[in-house]
């Protein structure tokens, strides 16, 4: 069985509306950027302020901030990413229980469930 690993928030501008929920969340802040990570993001040509997930961690769980793509309608605003050993197996699970696949990423599935909300499943 799966189990909550992060709460997925889709922003325009990631880094501010990051900066605004580690604000207005008690003992949540923006993960910090160690040289390892502004050097990764720089190749991409990005900077923490143009990083299309930004990271917030604190006593609860996990928030990530993330660069939304598409039309509003296309996407949810908030998405949950559930974490499983087997992505497989609890992707089929889910399907059983009236899940619907929508693609596949880069170590994560895509799902919308009956009511066509997207959620991710993600190796953990």
């Amino acid at each position: 069985m799966g189990r909550l690993v992060e709460i997925v928030v889709d922003a325009d501008h990631p880094a501010g509306l990051a900066r605004f929920w580690a604000a207005a969340i008690d003992d949540y802040a923006i993960l910090p950027y160690d040289d390892a990570e502004i050097a990764r993001l720089a190749a991409l040509g990005l900077t923490p302020e143009t990083d299309t997930s930004v990271m917030l961690e604190g006593p609860g769980t996990r928030i990530c901030i993330h660069l939304r793509t598409g039309p509003r309608p296309e996407r949810n605003r908030v998405h949950l990413d559930i974490a499983a050993p087997d992505i497989e197996a609890e992707v089929t699970r889910l399907l059983a229980l009236g899940a619907t696949r929508v693609r596949n990423g880069d170590g994560y599935v895509v799902l919308n469930d009956p009511e066509g909300n997207n959620f991710c499943v993600c190796q953990g």
